[in-house]
């Protein structure tokens, strides 16, 4: 008897890369959408796609954020992050999820530092000319050898316990320390606190009802691979300036020159093009048609590059400290005046109608410090 061998075939074996994924992705709105993606899909590619599929303007404002109902958690998914590695280290039972929403904060302190990294809470080292600039500042943050260092008083929780403690902190390259001698910076009296290269730090959603913040401005470091509290670093600022300034600053330190290579690749994209993106407006605008306001008697614009431009300059308005169309009407003496001044507001992308104050300030905190959003 005679054996004949048998040529096996196996089956082409798919790149991790090129393998596909099924995320689900939430607007502000709490409605869903499910997106099939590549495994090595980055945020940008998340955003750029939702911005495609739902015809949002593109104005380099939209952003991804994780959000941890569970501990009450939420973050900025970096535009250069990997979602379903992201997503890897959530467990089975958890119900994180992933929002598109606009944060016009996301890279201003590129533009604006100023509004960012307040003079007090600020330090150089002694070597350093003190009379150094807020761009010079930024640019201590991208560099591998200058730094600055961020430091300031933060309550803290400690674990174990419901009480939260004042202490003195500085934030530097290395890590989160705090003073175990009042305002003392000597190396002897320095407590590590927490990392942040294995780390993400969140802001705290609901930080006085869950953790018994004492104040709303609570964030915290998470490690990458861990669900639960009992691994959170809980601290809490005693207002929304210091807490921008050092998320922004671990933003930073974290990430470098990545987050400007990411800002420089916005401003580079020809995002504002007519051709691929379609003239429409977020959730609360979805029942409206683009106006012009301008003339003796306001039109519907039809033309959609005019729609667009129109759309990209009202999500620009957040930065002007006087609006100067309501100026050009003038004083709204008459009742026509006060009807066009009317439109005027239900058009714009701020305008939300009969909202509650807790929905006001969770939009506001949304937005980070930023010009216009308190």
């Amino acid at each position: 008897m005679s054996l004949h061998a048998r040529r096996v075939t196996l089956p082409a074996i798919t790149p991790l890369v090129l393998q596909k994924r099924v995320i689900k992705v939430y607007s502000e709105d709490d409605t869903s959408r499910a997106l099939e993606v590549p495994s090595g899909i980055l945020a940008k590619d998340v955003c750029q796609l939702l911005i495609l599929k739902n015809h949002c303007i593109d104005d380099h404002n939209w952003t991804l954020f994780e959000n941890l109902p569970q501990t009450g958690l939420e973050r900025i998914i970096e535009d250069h992050e990997l979602v379903i590695e992201l997503q890897s280290n959530w467990g089975m039972e958890d119900e994180n999820r992933l929002y598109f929403r606009k944060n016009y904060a996301k890279y201003e302190f590129f533009k604006n530092p100023m509004n960012f990294f307040p003079d007090q809470m600020v330090l150089f080292s002694r070597e350093t000319n003190s009379a150094i600039t807020h761009a010079e500042i930024l640019q201590m943050f991208l560099s591998s050898s200058a730094c600055p260092e961020i430091h300031g008083h933060l309550y803290t929780k400690e674990q174990g316990k419901k009480s939260w403690k004042k202490l003195y902190f500085l934030l530097r390259r290395s890590g989160l320390y705090f003073s175990m001698k009042g305002t003392s910076k000597e190396p002897r009296h320095l407590q590590f606190f927490s990392e942040f290269n294995c780390s993400d730090v969140y802001v705290l959603i609901a930080g006085k009802k869950m953790y018994g913040a004492p104040t709303n401005y609570g964030f915290c470091f998470k490690p990458n691979n861990t669900g639960g509290t009992e691994d959170l670093k809980l601290l809490c600022a005693e207002d929304e300036e210091s807490r921008t300034c050092w998320v922004t600053a671990v933003r930073l330190f974290k990430h470098g020159m990545q987050l400007y290579q990411n800002y420089i690749r916005l401003q580079h994209r020809s995002g504002f093009s007519a051709q691929n993106v379609s003239p429409m407006r977020s959730i609360s605008e979805n029942s409206l048609v683009a106006m012009d306001f301008s003339g003796h008697k306001s039109r519907v614009i039809d033309n959609p590059t005019e729609a667009l431009s129109a759309a990209v300059e009202e999500g620009l308005s957040w930065r002007r400290k006087s609006c100067t169309r309501l100026n050009a009407h003038g004083s709204p003496a008459t009742s026509q005046s006060l009807i066009t001044n009317m439109a005027i507001h239900i058009s714009q992308p701020w305008f939300h109608h009969n909202i509650s104050r807790n929905e006001a300030q969770k939009l506001i905190l949304q937005q980070g410090h930023i010009d216009g959003s308190m």
